[in-house]
């Protein structure tokens, strides 16, 4: 009898360990904020650290580097990542820049006393590196390292006063060649996204920085951030030339990255990249600011060129469940699975909750705000209630620091928990078993092996790094199995006469709309930008070009689908 318990018992225990695998194998979709074991800062409040990232092919693998990080991220596929450490590199200088020159990659990062280092290895995942160029003389912050064929250029600034620059690099030494040249500086007075503030509403010199150049059939792309990091409203502009040292002309279609409402907002100083199959993609910051100023994340978006050799980021749905492809794909929505949001204002109970940190902070959409047990102890647990029974697809688990005392990196950073799933609140299931999880899980998307049919979902606790149980929400995500939301035809949109930079938004909601995406562009076949809200019928954009036309439609969607827009309004 002893012998046949023991061989369920160890039958449980191999089945548990191949359905682990079998999950993390099959996962084909992310979801922002990106999962990675962000660092604890080394001073100051305890909390995590992700920002000004930069990824480049190497050898058909991606090298992920972000400021304060005490290392770097290598992936094969972009879904997972693996931590690299070294000695040789100063990870805590902001903003590093990696390029590949030949077989060789290339690093360097903000410094503002000279000289400076440049690195290189070929080897990155050795976490071995030698100097290249121990006397680099220019003293900058937010450099951006950009080969051109044969040609290097640098291009370089961080300032609420000074202009974006540019020099050319000798390939041999890695020294200047040329004397730095002014690219470009703030027009906030015409461009409405570098206007300060969350909503880009208030008064102040934007920080003009984080510079990132691309080439794409001639034309040479250098991007920049603004208008603070912050800000929800960070977003990542474009200036266009036909040389790498310009002169340069503001593109029409701008910001190309923004991300200013939703769970996760931030959208700004990031770096474009094309993946192993010829998709392009933009990695950006996001932004927390909770416990400090930069207290960051990081977001991965489909970008594209279209056939006018129009630069954009594809933020539509940008903290949803987005699908990874093997293959080259015609256009972003094609990696959108439309696995719906559930848990957007859903009750919740817990075990436990500290003031001002209530339940319901778990369910809202917002990452600034968190719920909070009493302890991080074994046992403590929050529930969401979905209402009625739906198909879910996938879970991320946002954890939340909260009373935490960490610096850097310690051996107990790991999350462990038990995901169960019940249709009636009674008899539950298993969804998902990490109690013996060993990994640093901050923002834990779980795409789910099969999907599963419940109204009830249950996360106990089993371990967190430090602090008390805490999330800034439960999201789930798949399809209520319902109808899906009527399309909105009934919108007025009015132009403000004293700042044409801000335009305000209103419309009759459908009664089985939870949110809208309104979608706006520089023509009716260029709708690029998206400001999703939830449960509101009007909102101001103060993100435009003063001296351009726009044009609006506005999609609805709910628990089961998306209604698109069919009435385009045009605006001078």
């Amino acid at each position: 009898m002893f012998k046949k318990c023991l061989y369920i018992l160890l039958l449980l225990v191999l089945t548990h360990c191949q359905s682990s695998k079998q999950m993390d194998a099959m996962q084909t979709t992310v979801c922002n904020p990106m999962d990675l074991n962000y660092r604890f800062s080394l001073d100051g409040v305890s909390r995590r650290e992700g920002a000004d990232p930069t990824v480049v092919l190497y050898q058909d693998e991606y090298y992920l580097f972000a400021s304060k990080s005490g290392g770097y991220w290598n992936s094969k596929d972009l879904i997972h990542w693996d931590f690299i450490t070294s000695t040789d590199l100063p990870f805590e200088d902001y903003a590093p820049t990696a390029v590949v020159i030949k077989n060789t990659l290339y690093f360097m990062a903000s410094n503002n006393k000279a000289p400076i280092s440049i690195y290189k290895t070929t080897n990155p995942k050795s976490g071995k590196w030698d100097v290249a160029n121990a006397n680099f003389p220019i003293a900058m912050t937010d450099p951006d390292l950009f080969l051109d064929d044969d040609r290097l250029y640098l291009y370089y600034g961080c300032s609420n006063v000074d202009p974006i620059y540019a020099v050319e690099l000798d390939l041999k030494t890695l020294n200047p060649i040329s004397k730095p040249i002014e690219c470009f500086n703030s027009n906030k007075a015409i461009y409405g996204w570098e206007q300060y503030g969350d909503y880009n509403d208030q008064p102040g010199n934007p920080w003009i920085e984080g510079a990132w150049m691309n080439k794409y059939k001639g034309k040479y792309y250098l991007q920049y951030a603004g208008p603070g990091t912050r800000f929800k409203s960070y977003s990542d502009g474009l200036y266009v030339a036909d040389h790498p040292l310009g002169p340069f002309t503001i593109a029409k279609h701008n910001p190309i990255s923004i991300k200013p409402e939703g769970f996760a907002t931030g959208a700004g100083h990031g770096s474009t990249f094309e993946d192993k199959y010829g998709n392009f993609w933009h990695i950006a910051t996001m932004v927390l600011t909770v416990k400090d100023k930069f207290e960051r994340r990081l977001g991965l978006f489909p970008a594209f060129f279209d056939k006018d050799g129009v630069l954009a980021t594809y933020t539509t749905f940008g903290d949803f469940p987005i699908r990874i492809p093997t293959k080259k794909v015609s256009q972003p929505e094609a990696l959108f699975p439309e696995w719906m949001l559930l848990s957007y204002g859903k009750p919740i109970s817990v075990s436990s909750e500290i003031e001002g940190h209530e339940k319901n902070n778990a369910s809202d959409e917002e990452i600034r705000t968190y719920w909070s047990a009493k302890t991080g102890n074994l046992g403590e647990w929050i529930s969401i209630d979905l209402q009625k029974e739906a198909v879910v697809k996938a879970v991320q688990i946002n954890y939340a620091e909260n009373d935490t005392h960490l610096y850097g990196y310690n051996s107990n950073q790991k999350h462990q928990y038990l995901l169960e799933y019940s249709v009636d609140n009674k008899n539950w299931k298993t969804a998902v078993d990490n109690r013996k999880n060993q990994k640093d899980v901050p923002h834990d998307y779980v795409q789910l092996a099969k999907s599963i049919k419940a109204r009830y979902l249950k996360l106990t606790n089993y371990s967190v790094p430090d602090g008390t149980f805490a999330l800034a929400d439960f999201r789930i995500f798949g399809n209520a199995q319902g109808k899906s939301p009527a399309a909105e035809t009934d919108f007025s949109i009015i132009r403000n006469s004293a700042d044409k930079r801000a335009v305000t938004l209103q419309w009759k909601p459908q009664n089985d709309a939870i949110g809208h995406n309104v979608r706006y562009g520089i023509a009716p076949d260029k709708l690029y930008h998206t400001y999703q809200v939830l449960n509101k019928k009007e909102i101001t954009i103060r993100t435009l070009n003063a001296n351009q036309t726009y044009y609006f439609t506005v999609d609805a969607f709910n628990e089961n689908g998306i209604a698109k827009g069919t009435k385009v309004v045009e605006l001078r």
